[in-house]
């Protein structure tokens, strides 16, 4: 779900593209392109192994059949 400064500026971003020519549009695109997907390729990288017992203290001492129970009974 969008947000309203999403929208805004998504909203302002589409009216201003709108009125560049066409071949500065896919200029636009192009570059918008390139620079989202530097940011995704610098985002770190995680072996999901490295959160193996992340949590192990969580499940000590704690009855598994009833939590079980109490979160299918919190769905309904």
């Amino acid at each position: 779900m969008s947000t309203y400064a999403y929208e805004e500026i998504l909203n302002d971003v589409i009216n201003r593209v709108q009125n560049l020519p066409p071949d500065e549009q896919e200029q636009f695109l192009d570059d918008l392109t390139k620079l989202l997907r530097r940011r995704v390729t610098q985002r770190p990288k995680y072996n999901v192994m490295e959160f193996r017992g992340a949590a192990k203290d969580f499940w000590q001492g704690l009855d598994v059949e009833k939590y079980i129970d109490e979160e299918r009974n919190s769905w309904e």
